[in-house]
């Protein structure tokens, strides 16, 4: 690494393991359980009211707004469903242990509430551009729903969440997505990374001119398709070991409290590394009060806030309980987890592995690499939406084309950059988005009830009449 890249990484490792990680724990956790209380378990007594809603079974024609409650999920899902389902539970088991996937299931867990909760938010205070398209998330409830409590330090938690989801956008969602699908197609195909890097800057910006429409329409397919191709995968490796499955529970759960297994650390210091490496990527994954769903979210059609509330607390059910489960089963149970091996090398090895017993393991780099490869490219142009958002919010409409360029030349500059600053970069700016959304969340706790009362007393009404 040069010597200038190797400063700046330093400067963002000491932020990252001696600021940052401790603000996101001592709020996360706490955060999640405080909503989980207080709106008395929705993500669980609610989740059927929740998938029929993503069914259709509300939608109404008349309701404003781009796109609808499927396509809002979709694509809110084709954020989070990426890199961090495939290359971040392999890192997380590589530095933290088996144990880092118990810290990841708390995370989506309490990420489906503070999902609902913040996408709740972003409808009740959204706003409709010139052109008629919608404009929401963290920075406008900031702005306007704690106007009354802040003044002006309402505006100015805005404008810092607004920077850090630019950061954010082209950060988590670009140059981490865009290095590991070059890096996937080298070590698979050994395609060149400027070459494959050149092709994806060219695809994303094919897509993302398009706005949020086009996006959620790309994305609307790509996400059953992706999500379905990697599950039977990953499940016909389940099925094949089965009898393995509880021990893998159970080293886990072991691990969990015990950190034997983390890289370089001794008992207590191993348990801290399960946990805060779980947590770090858990968040990665599904982006769990961090506010960048919410902006998603905000685009769908309807007039009920907590409505579309619900429809979000489904993303971290489906992305980490779900499919980052998956692959750390695939990775456990196969002992992929105990080799050197760091990445999506974990993960493309563990399906080799599995899927050598039924002789089907020249499948298994295909399968994980293309699986990667859509993963990480729906990621991109998703986050290219988000990052627009608050270009708009800062700068006005006539800056998004100009944004956009940007964003596709930081795609091919996170094609060819080293993993390591990539990745470190990305835990600073996520941090910079969750520690003000969850001050936000916490400030406007009381709306977010008010609008959940209100909605289930009119659906009470709508039954009894």
């Amino acid at each position: 690494m040069h010597p200038i890249l190797q400063t700046i990484d330093d400067g963002i490792q000491l932020y990252n393991n001696y600021v940052g990680v401790y603000a996101v724990l001592a709020m996360l956790v706490p955060t999640g359980i405080y909503f989980i209380i207080r709106l008395k378990f929705l993500n669980i007594t609610k989740l059927w009211h929740a998938i029929r809603v993503v069914a259709g079974k509300y939608d109404r024609k008349g309701d404003k707004g781009d796109v609808s409650h499927f396509k809002a999920l979709t694509t809110a899902l084709s954020a989070t469903v990426g890199t961090g389902n495939i290359v971040g539970v392999s890192l997380a088991i590589y530095f933290g242990g088996p144990g880092a996937i118990f810290w990841m299931w708390i995370t989506g867990f309490l990420g489906m509430i503070l999902k609902y909760s913040e996408c709740t938010l972003s409808l009740k205070f959204r706003k409709f551009n010139s052109d008629g398209s919608v404009s929401g998330g963290p920075m406008y409830y900031m702005e306007y729903g704690l106007k009354k409590k802040l003044g002006k330090g309402a505006k100015v938690l805005a404008v810092i969440f607004a920077i850090a989801t630019i950061l954010c956008s082209l950060g988590t969602g670009n140059m981490a997505q865009a290095n590991s699908i070059t890096g996937a197609l080298f070590t698979s195909y050994n395609i060149e990374t400027w070459l494959s890097g050149m092709v994806i800057t060219f695809l994303v910006l094919l897509v993302i001119v398009g706005g949020i429409k086009r996006i959620a329409e790309v994305t609307s397919l790509l996400v059953p398709f992706m999500a379905i191709l990697y599950f039977i995968a990953a499940v016909t490796v389940l099925v094949v070991l089965y009898q393995d499955i509880p021990t893998a529970f159970r080293l886990i759960f072991y691990d969990a409290f015990h950190g034997e297994y983390a890289k370089e650390a001794g008992l207590l210091g191993g348990l801290f590394l399960a946990m805060t490496w779980g947590i770090r990527r858990g968040l990665f994954s599904n982006e769990a009060g961090q506010g960048s769903a919410a902006i998603a979210h905000a685009a769908a059609k309807t007039e009920y806030p907590a409505r579309e509330g619900l429809v979000a607390s489904l993303g971290p059910l489906v992305d980490t309980l779900i499919i980052c489960t998956l692959t750390a089963l695939v990775i456990i149970i196969t002992g992929t987890w105990s080799t050197d091996i760091m990445g999506v090398g974990m993960t493309i090895q563990g399906m080799k592995t599995g899927l050598g017993n039924i002789d089907m393991h020249h499948w298994a780099e295909h399968v994980v690499t293309m699986g990667l490869v859509l993963f990480a490219f729906s990621t991109v142009i998703s986050w290219s939406y988000y990052g627009t958002r608050a270009a708009n919010y800062l700068l006005g409409e006539k800056y998004i084309k100009p944004y956009r360029y940007l964003y596709a030349a930081f795609v091919f500059m996170g094609s060819v950059f080293g993993i390591e600053l990539v990745w470190h970069f990305v835990d600073m700016v996520i941090t910079f988005m969750t520690i003000p959304n969850l001050i936000a969340l916490l400030l406007l706790s009381g709306v977010i009830v008010k609008e959940t009362k209100k909605y289930f007393d009119e659906m009470k009404k709508l039954k009894s009449s």
